[in-house]
């Protein structure tokens, strides 16, 4: 899957997720809740790592894992779509900005 059919099936999750928000709450979560939900799998993730540096074990590890960060990622496009930023460059952008100084005469 290329990035731009990732956005676009985060954006038709987020747009179902929007629909039952609505039925059960009224309304569809702000941008503000759709960030607090990201920082609570932010936090996940995090006990997800210790868990590979073996403080946390579990048996379903490597899965765990693999949803937390599909979750995060989700996130960040819905995040990026919600304020209209071109993620795809942005990354790109900032990655030559990280090249250049990780290749600057001090690195």
């Amino acid at each position: 899957m290329d990035f731009q059919e990732m956005q676009e099936r985060a954006r038709t999750v987020r747009s179902r997720y929007a629909e039952v928000e609505a039925s059960s709450y009224g309304r569809s979560w702000t941008t503000e809740e759709i960030m607090l939900g990201f920082l609570g799998d932010v936090g996940d993730l995090a006990k997800l790592v210790q868990g590979k540096a073996g403080v946390r074990p579990r048996p379903d590890l490597d899965e765990a894992l693999a949803h937390e960060l599909a979750d995060c990622l989700w996130s960040v496009l819905t995040l990026a779509d919600a304020y209209d930023v071109d993620l795809g460059a942005s990354f790109s952008s900032t990655m030559d900005e990280l090249e250049e100084i990780l290749s600057g005469p001090d690195a």
